[in-house]
């Protein structure tokens, strides 16, 4: 046979990196367009794109997980903030792309254009429902948009005065297919949804429609029609109040962040989440990757102990000092390879993290058993990086 195989070459004791390494071409009878890329990125987590951009404070807040999310992978947002910040972050990328709405920003007829600046300057969106008391399932009054307010000066003046009280409205029995249908015939940019008594109880809007037919690829909670969302932790018992926000605000994956990933602070870590919210089948529920891991031990402690996924790289990342400082690491085919092989016999995906600086890194990294390549300096000097 033409050339060796993986294991021929990367089961003995000398460490390889990417570029030591090139794969053979073959014959192929297929178009770029028939290649799927889907895979799990954690035990319980499939995006149809294999990349995850790095929770760096330099690469990855709401802007950059929202659009790999469109584009099919997931961001995870950086914890180098404050909970309230970081919890922010996840939220944008929550209300960004919905389907039903079950919890819009509601405002009442006695609220002020200057709280309608205040919600747009946080949230970034135009139009808003009003309802008798400002609350979600209260009775639906009608609708303030851009065009509603955009021209006055007072910014006192109540919604009452300038909201639009005609609108186009849906009903609990409509699917998103009927809902979507009336916003397109309609011309409508959001579509309150009521219940038989005129209670607002949800809300559609016309961005979810395009979205959908723009990004058929886009990483979709299946239970809430959010798009998918990570955030990283570190191992500081501080971070319990942290994890417990991003749970809250419905975060799909927790990363704990940390450099030497094999530790008994990240085994506490992993504890506390798996402990306090385990895995329901019919809830939105938690993944937590851990590491960074390059060694065969390594990933069995982590798995043992109930990490749903695996960060692979020491040392190779752009900025990574781990090998000059501390003489620790491992060249990342090999550590891919060795990681990889065992988390695939306990159905743990693994991510390559560091490393990667062209789209032949990623094929290598996807080839050597990787199910996913973390980004980060590929990513860092993008318009949607911080």
């Amino acid at each position: 046979m033409d050339g060796y195989s993986a294991h021929e070459i990367l089961e003995d004791k000398v460490g390889y990196s990417y570029d030591d390494l090139i794969l053979l071409p073959s014959y192929i009878d297929f178009t770029v367009n028939q290649v799927q890329l889907s895979t799990k990125i954690s035990r319980n987590l499939s995006i149809k794109v294999p990349i995850v951009s790095s929770p760096m404070d330099t690469v990855t807040e709401s802007e950059m997980a929202i659009k790999l999310a469109l584009q099919g992978g997931i961001g995870i947002i950086h914890c180098n903030n404050s909970i309230e910040e970081q919890a922010l972050e996840v939220r944008k990328v929550k209300r960004y792309n919905n389907g039903f709405i079950t919890d819009p920003v509601v405002f009442s007829p006695n609220h002020t254009i200057r709280d309608i600046l205040d919600a747009r300057s946080r949230y970034g969106f135009d139009g808003y429902p009003i309802t008798d008391d400002g609350s979600i399932n209260s009775k639906f009054l009608g609708m303030i948009s851009k065009k509603d307010f955009d021209l006055e000066t007072d910014t006192n003046i109540k919604l009452e005065q300038i909201m639009n009280r005609d609108c186009v409205t849906g009903t609990t029995d409509w699917d998103l297919d009927k809902a979507y249908q009336i916003i397109k015939q309609s011309k409508l940019s959001k579509l309150p949804i009521l219940d038989s008594d005129g209670n607002l109880v949800s809300l559609i809007c016309r961005k979810d429609l395009l979205s959908k037919t723009k990004f058929p690829l886009a990483s979709y909670n299946q239970k809430t029609s959010h798009l998918i969302v990570g955030a990283g932790v570190s191992t500081h018992p501080d971070d319990r109040a942290r994890i417990d926000r991003l749970v809250e605000e419905g975060v799909e994956i927790i990363v704990i962040d940390s450099a030497q990933g094999c530790s008994n602070f990240q085994l506490e870590t992993l504890k506390y989440i798996k402990d306090k919210y385990p895995y329901i089948q019919e809830k939105n529920n938690v993944d937590v990757i851990c590491g960074n891991v390059v060694t065969y031990d390594q990933a069995k402690i982590l798995i043992d102990a109930g990490a749903d996924g695996l960060r692979v790289g020491m040392g190779i990342g752009s900025i990574c000092t781990t090998q000059n400082v501390c003489g620790v690491g491992r060249p990342q085919a090999t550590a891919v390879y060795k990681v990889s092989s065992y988390g695939k016999q306990m159905g743990v995906p693994i991510i390559a993290d560091g490393g990667v600086s062209s789209t032949g890194h990623m094929i290598k990294a996807l080839s050597l058993g990787a199910s996913g390549v973390m980004l980060g300096s590929m990513l860092a000097g993008t318009d949607e990086a911080p």
